[in-house]
């Protein structure tokens, strides 16, 4: 028994995640880059500059590495493809997706 077939559209989104955890690091490495530039008053010390300064670069870091995930994840929609994929029923349970696409 044929199931009916449907269009989907594949693309390849990116992982925010991952975006936001890289630009959370880069911010803290900016921070400690633009910390160790400057000289240190010796009452306050370097580690409690560095982590003064990490409330505000990490976020910054956090907040650029969004920006440029939804950025790829709007360019990733525009390159979305359409192909028909087949519905299958395996053991009477419908599995959907798992066919093979056909890209004409």
């Amino acid at each position: 028994m044929s199931e009916p077939e449907s269009t989907v559209k594949i693309r390849r989104a990116p992982k925010i995640g991952a975006f936001l955890v890289v630009g959370g690091l880069i911010g803290a490495l900016v921070t400690l880059v633009l910390t160790a530039q400057f000289p240190v008053d010796p009452n306050v010390g370097f580690i409690a500059l560095f982590g003064y300064f990490c409330l505000f670069g990490i976020p910054a870091g956090v907040l650029l590495g969004a920006l440029l995930a939804l950025l790829l994840d709007r360019v990733s929609r525009k390159r979305a493809r359409e192909v028909v994929a087949e519905r299958e029923s395996v053991g009477g349970e419908s599995v959907a997706g798992e066919g093979v696409a056909d890209e004409s």
